[in-house]
């Protein structure tokens, strides 16, 4: 008799940074549990420690503890490298500025091509002394913050989440207005962390108006991270795509992370989706459906979503997520190569893609360095006929350093169920 497939998915990458961060800078003990440990969050790790944040695995009790009590203490600056971690640079940035000496944070050349500039001059609104390369990484900022008014425009929600961390840790009161804000969900997991930690603020319905009480200060955490949404996409993808169950453990239904709404995609495309315990059951469909789905709140669900599309039996749109473009990579566009490559009926729209149904075929693609398309180009050699090959697929270890190791469990356990 058959079981079904499962899989447990690690810890999310987006509730492991801000923990580290929220720790560090309380000047505390912390314990963290459920950890991700990849590429991204050991970068964030090994810029704390320059900062003189004590990092150490418990191993009997299975879990980080992070010291801050010696938080930049001894420091006249410090030169802080977040390799291709976007999240642990942006979240950083005005955190850093607390400890009113100049810090520089650099990266790998990917994340080097991501803007900075609106979340540097927000920061010199708030009293910092910043200094950038025209709007890009490197970037040395200085402190104190001083509080004060701004608007920006959040094309990335972490410049709001960036700024929403720094304003606990700021001397006066801040006001953010945002006219425009991306990936809503992500500020959502931000405020879930800032409501545990107590902190006041205000925050309008649509988060485009933002109040927080300067002279406020972290408490040391005590939190076990849950399982990653995003990395738990892509199996949810294999399991649309397959036509069968695979159970995907370790995830919380209440979660806050935004990427839990490739569910409600996937449900409108056929799939059969039912909560148990420890996390969620999704069978894929006979026959998937087409729609037009607006995925602003979730870029990082492109690649995976689009790889599903080549599999439906209706014309699928993706649309509302420019924002896409200045990821690791311009991921519309290499989406948009890597399945006509493959033979894929497939349209770049300036904000998405446009993905009629078609017959695949076996050809080599690239991984553009970027973990999100690698890993969905693994996910869709599963439905092409002897495969696909990805030019380099290293950097899946981003969030996912398990990923190829779990994907060839779960196919052979499909083969056999």
């Amino acid at each position: 008799m058959s079981t079904t497939p499962e899989i447990w998915i690690p810890g999310s990458k987006s509730h492991s940074i801000r923990a580290l961060l929220i720790a560090a800078f309380s000047k505390g003990k912390s314990r963290i549990r459920n950890l991700l440990i990849s590429s991204d969050t050991l970068s964030t790790m090994e810029a704390l420690k320059r900062l003189n944040v004590k990092i150490t695995y418990d191993k009997d009790n299975n879990e980080y503890v992070v010291d801050a009590e010696n938080l930049g203490k001894g420091l006249e600056s410090a030169v802080l490298d977040l390799g291709n971690s976007g999240t642990g640079t942006y979240l950083l940035m005005g955190l850093a500025a607390s400890l009113e000496i100049p810090v520089t944070i650099t990266g790998d050349e990917s994340l080097s091509s991501r803007p900075i500039g609106p979340l540097a001059e927000a920061y010199r609104s708030l009293g910092a002394h910043v200094t950038d390369n025209k709007g890009y990484l490197p970037v040395t900022i200085q402190g104190p913050l001083k509080g004060g008014s701004l608007s920006i425009e959040c094309r990335t929600s972490q410049y709001l989440s960036s700024l929403l961390l720094a304003g606990v840790l700021s001397k006066g009161d801040s006001k953010i207005t945002c006219p425009i804000l991306f990936e809503k969900p992500y500020v959502g997991m931000t405020l879930k962390w800032l409501d545990e930690q107590q902190i006041e603020y205000e925050i309008s319905k649509d988060y485009q108006e933002t109040f927080i009480k300067g002279g406020q200060c972290f408490k040391a955490l005590d939190a076990t991270i849950s399982g990653d949404y995003s990395s738990a996409s892509f199996f949810f993808g294999l399991a649309a795509i397959s036509r069968k169950k695979i159970n995907i453990l370790g995830l919380e239904k209440n979660d806050s992370q935004g990427d839990k709404r490739v569910l409600e995609v996937l449900e409108k495309m056929g799939c059969s989706i039912q909560w148990i315990e420890n996390g969620v059951s999704v069978q894929g469909p006979e026959k998937l459906k087409g729609g037009s789905f607006d995925i602003n709140d979730i870029p990082d669900a492109l690649p995976i979503l689009s790889v599903i599309a080549t599999q439906a039996e209706e014309e699928v749109t993706l649309y509302n997520v420019a924002q896409a473009r200045i990821k690791e990579t311009d991921r519309i566009a290499s989406m948009a190569e890597n399945l006509s490559i493959l033979g894929a009926d497939v349209t770049e729209m300036e904000d998405g893609l446009k993905i009629k149904p078609s017959v695949l075929h076996k050809a080599k693609v690239k991984g553009y360095d970027d973990h999100r398309i690698i890993m969905a180009m693994a996910i869709l050699s599963y439905a092409v006929k002897d495969g696909i090959e990805i030019d380099d697929t290293r950097r899946a270890d981003v969030t996912f350093p398990t990923f190829f190791e779990l994907y060839e469990k779960i196919k052979k356990e499909l083969s056999d169920a």
